[in-house]
């Protein structure tokens, strides 16, 4: 038991990796077999991520089940896992969304089955080094190699224009990417010249800024605050970096966008609370309005663009820009509900945005279309599916008693409470975001799924099907439990947010 707690990380980076190896030697024929070792495989990994809930302690802020060893001592470069109050649901999201993606997949994907659930594996491999690396080399390695599986999970199984928007999402991504090299390799130099010492260890780094042995012009921790935020911004997406998002989303499988909107664009919003407040908190004081101001306008036109939208795909996809938007607000209010609002409502949008995805996919898989036009009267043929739909739907829109509502109503508390200026204006401004969204959602709902079948291919669809069921009832129990009983998430992220908080980073932000 002591080996498996101290390697109890690398476990859960390599499962997923041992899998696609396993994948890569069966016989691409045998169908059932790949599809019954991907999701053997993903459970497996989900079970391990379960072990860090069991034996995570609540009340220490610091990094736990941490490993630290030489990589490429040479420059310093180290593998260096931890996770704390911040990363510890992240890494669990991801790895029970994999398995729903996996189970989601299991009749829709016909073609190069094999090379399919290798990709999801490595993907799942890559958001988890991302959420667990503490190392700054090491975490670029997995936000690149995450990028490769989704490239070709959107370019070969997606529909339509995939390659467009594969391509367009690579070169969006490849662009941040590139600007937060320059910004890690530039901090690397300067903690050298500072300390003597050259690392990429991002505690380290911390310590030093913390004590003043590491000080960076105001004027050059600028344009690194602005380097990192460039790559964050675009995945998370902010207004007006975002318009890769709606080409992804809708071209991509059910499973891509599934674990495009529940993980991946948590990354960016992860990035921002992780690297960009904490490493640079002069720069973050002078860049907070900015960064407010185009959370509010996403908030806003998000939500607005979803009303119109005639796809469902396109129109849930532009819900995430809202919904994100309410994440980043929250971060930079700098206040534990802020902070705790913002990280409970990134779990809250991959419930129930995943969820919206996989019934939009459970639909597209009988109908062959996404128009809202084609739809009309679903709930008579498929009573199941409607209920669920108006779960999730509630779920998304932020009914009280589900989770939606707690990460909204945190964030909003934390905005109206908060000392930077105009901090009320923000707040209620925001606050016409949660309007917006029970309109187009619940107008939505009634359009697909309210009144009389409207087409006559409409009128035999089957309903759930014992694995559908599978997929989406443990999202339904999670809204839930999430929304009755949210104390057990946020006593885990308590001592983490609040040291993140305290001086002398966030005292020098808000002062």
């Amino acid at each position: 038991m002591e080996f498996f707690n101290s390697y109890i990380l690398t476990l859960l980076i390599l499962t997923p990796v041992v899998g696609a190896l396993v994948l890569a030697l069966l016989n691409k024929e045998k169908a059932e077999t790949l599809r019954r070792t991907a999701f053997g495989f993903g459970l497996l990994t989900f079970v391990f991520s379960l072990h860090l809930v069991a034996r995570f302690s609540s009340g220490q802020s610091g990094f736990q089940f941490a490993e630290n060893h030489a990589w490429i001592p040479a420059y310093g470069i180290r593998y260096h896992v931890g996770v704390d109050g911040i990363s510890l649901w992240l890494v669990i999201l991801a790895t029970f969304l994999t398995v729903v993606s996996i189970l989601a997949s299991w009749k829709g994907i016909e073609k190069r089955v094999k090379e399919f659930f290798i990709f999801i594996l490595l993907l799942e491999a890559g958001m988890i080094g991302v959420f667990l690396s503490l190392d700054l080399f090491l975490f670029y390695v997995f936000w690149e190699v995450m990028l490769v599986p989704m490239y070709f999970l959107i370019g070969i199984w997606g529909h339509g224009r995939r390659i467009y928007a594969a391509v367009k999402f690579i070169i969006y991504t490849a662009v941040g990417s590139a600007l937060m090299l320059v910004a890690i390799l530039s901090l690397y130099f300067l903690n050298a010249r500072a300390t003597g010492v050259y690392t990429f260890d991002f505690p380290i780094w911390l310590n030093n800024i913390a004590s003043n042995r590491l000080w960076i012009d105001p004027h050059i921790q600028n344009w690194l605050f602005l380097a990192f935020f460039a790559s964050f911004a675009i995945k998370v997406p902010i207004f007006p970096l975002h318009t890769w998002l709606p080409d992804a989303h809708t071209e991509a499988p059910t499973a891509g966008s599934v674990l495009l909107a529940g993980v991946l664009l948590k990354m960016g919003t992860y990035g921002l609370l992780r690297f960009n407040v904490q490493l640079f908190p002069e720069a973050t004081r002078t860049f907070t309005p900015f960064i407010i101001t185009l959370a509010i306008i996403g908030i806003i036109y998000g939500a607005l663009v979803a009303m119109v939208q005639p796809d469902l795909k396109r129109m849930v996809a532009y819900s995430s820009v809202s919904h994100l938007g309410f994440v980043v607000l929250g971060i930079f209010v700098f206040n534990m509900q802020g902070v705790e609002g913002a990280i409970y409502q990134m779990l809250n949008h991959g419930i129930s945005t995943g969820g919206l995805f996989l019934i939009v996919g459970m639909i597209y898989e009988r109908r062959h279309t996404r128009e809202i036009a084609e739809f009309g009267g679903l709930a008579t043929p498929m009573p199941r599916l409607a209920t669920c739909f108006m779960i999730i739907t509630l779920s998304s829109i932020g009914l009280p008693l589900l989770n939606g509502f707690v990460g909204e109503f945190l964030i909003l508390v934390g905005g109206f409470g908060a000392s930077i200026a105009r901090a009320k204006l923000y707040t209620s401004l925001a606050a016409t975001g949660v309007v917006w969204g029970a309109v187009y959602m619940l107008w939505m709902y009634q359009r697909v799924m309210l009144g009389e079948v409207t087409h006559e291919a409409n009128k035999s669809l089957p309903d759930l099907s014992g694995r559908e069921k599978w997929v989406l009832v443990p999202l339904i129990l999670l809204a839930l439990w999430m929304g009755i009983y949210p104390q057990f998430f946020l006593r885990k992220m308590d001592a983490s947010v609040s040291r993140l908080l305290n001086p002398p980073i966030v005292m020098m932000v808000q002062k």
